[in-house]
Order: C-alpha cells, then sequence, then structure tokens
C-alpha cells in the first residue's frame, strides 16, 4: 500500500480506551501523543470507542472507522492496543498498531492470575499484528509475545516535560494543603486494579513505618496537574505492579527528580539504570 499524496500525513487515530472521566484517566498518553504529532505538523482525527469486551461495541466501531475511511482521505490508520486494530481490518490504507501491555501479555483478574479474555486478548492482538503495516511496542519485553514474523519498533511513550519537572517540596505539600514535616511516598496507580498490587506498597511502606513515619500517598483519580504536585510533594514513588509495559508513572516521576522504589517489571529496570537514590527490588 501507498501514501495518499499531499502536504501533510493525514491520520486517523483509532482506541479502544479514552478519557472517560473528569480527570482523565490511564489514557492521557494517547492524547498526549495526539497533541505532539498535531504540534509536529500531522494531522491527526481521533476516534475513541468503547470496546469494554463487548463484540457489539466493536462491531458499531468498525462500521464507523469504515465510514471514516470510506469518507476520508487518510494516508494511515493508527491503532492504540492491538484490539483497535480489528475496526481497520481488512485494510484500506496502511495499519500501524500500538501495543502497550495486556492487549499482548493478557489481563491479570482479581486473584492475581490470567483471566480467559486475555488470552482471547492477546490471540486477537496477535492476529492483527499479523495483518499490520508497522508494530509499535513500548517496551523491548514485549517483543516476545509477538508472532515471529512480525519485526516490532520500539517507541517508549513520551511525557510531557513542560508539565512534569521538579518543584521544591515545601511550595507542593503547600499547594496540596499537606503537612510540611513528616515523610510521603506516592503510589499512583489504581489500587483497585489486582495487578498493581497496592497491597503490597501498603506491606512495603508498613515495613518502612517500624523505623520512619510515612504516610502512602494515592493519586488515583487525580488530575495530571495534581499528580505533578503530589510527586513533588513526596519523598519518594513505589511502584508494584506484576505486568506493565512502559510506565509512564515512572518516567514523570523521574522528571520530577523524585527517587523511585519497583519491583523489575516492564522497562524500569531500564529506566532506573545509574539513576541515585532509585531502587530495584527483585
Amino acid at each position: 500500500m501507498k501514501l495518499v499524496s499531499h502536504d501533510n500525513i493525514r491520520v486517523l487515530m483509532v482506541t479502544s480506551d479514552w478519557l472517560w472521566n473528569s480527570w482523565g484517566g490511564p489514557a492521557v498518553f494517547v492524547a498526549r501523543q495526539a497533541e505532539f504529532l498535531r504540534r509536529a505538523g500531522v494531522e491527526v482525527d481521533l476516534f475513541p470507542f468503547r470496546g469494554s469486551r463487548r463484540p457489539g461495541n466493536y462491531a458499531a466501531a468498525w462500521l464507523e472507522v469504515q465510514r471514516r475511511l470510506t469518507r476520508g482521505s487518510y494516508d494511515l490508520v493508527h491503532a492504540q492496543f492491538g484490539q483497535s486494530g480489528l475496526t481497520a481490518l481488512p485494510k484500506r490504507v496502511p495499519l500501524v498498531v500500538t501495543f502497550r501491555g495486556d492487549d499482548l501479555e493478557g489481563i491479570i483478574g482479581e486473584k492475581g492470575r490470567y483471566v480467559p479474555a486475555g488470552w482471547l486478548l492477546r490471540a486477537v492482538s496477535r492476529t492483527v499484528a499479523r495483518q499490520a503495516d508497522a508494530a509499535i511496542v513500548v517496551s523491548a519485553h514485549m517483543k516476545r509475545h509477538l508472532p515471529r514474523s512480525v519485526d516490532a519498533h520500539v517507541i517508549p511513550s513520551g511525557i510531557d516535560l513542560d508539565l512534569f519537572h521538579p518543584e521544591p517540596q515545601e511550595q507542593a505539600r503547600t499547594r496540596l494543603g499537606l503537612p510540611l514535616a513528616g515523610r510521603l511516598v506516592a503510589f499512583v496507580g489504581n489500587p483497585d486494579l489486582a495487578r498493581k498490587r497496592y497491597a503490597l506498597a501498603q506491606e512495603a511502606v508498613a515495613i518502612v513505618n517500624q523505623t520512619i513515619p510515612t504516610q502512602l500517598m494515592v493519586g488515583w483519580g487525580k488530575r495530571h496537574h495534581e499528580i505533578v504536585a503530589l510527586l513533588n510533594a513526596c519523598d519518594a514513588m513505589v511502584f508494584t505492579s506484576m505486568q506493565e509495559g512502559s510506565p509512564n508513572a515512572v518516567k514523570e516521576a523521574l522528571a520530577c527528580n523524585l527517587p523511585v522504589v519497583s519491583v523489575a517489571v516492564g522497562d524500569v529496570p531500564l529506566r532506573l539504570e545509574g539513576v541515585k537514590g532509585c531502587e530495584l527490588c527483585r
């Protein structure tokens, strides 16, 4: 397939995860990528839809994507997450797919085990990968979950350095109404999501509390600018996920000069290598 010839590349970006709530949510990185591409001169039309593991939702999304491809002059489709790529098949224009984690690795349920829906998601993502003209993974370790015939590019998600940067701790705590004294540890994942292992973070802070009074601060549900303040207000961030691709939370903490204590997951070992004050637990 060849790109359509005109001045700017025009992309239809399809995502089954989006900013469905008032504070944004985990898909904020998709919106940020679209914005960065627009700044670079790429025309990006976004089509978010709620997959919610419902075949009917995907059928409706497929019809809408096909309608847009028929009426619009797009150079390519960029699917965020493997399952989103289904909506662009069979291909009318080149298809690029970014795989971000559980779409290739599977879904971990409440008991910390992979659920059947995750195996189906992996199979769908591998099928889409074989059809894609280009595959992107956010961390090198994810390549092993792709079919051998697929040669993926490793492109970690970027962060907004205009937003995430160091701020005096006292200033950040004052802004959030937090006490100026005492040790604070940030946990920014969803406490209710099994793979984030919030209980493990609580256990770790409880051990620290035996010698140093420390409070665990949960950042889930806060707006992005509030996360910046929280990271700058804390003394460290604890990261306990059992499955990740390239977690932005770790990169955002490092951008705020916040020490990170993490398990070895995703590309975190690469991010923390040689960074003073950070600890990797194996």
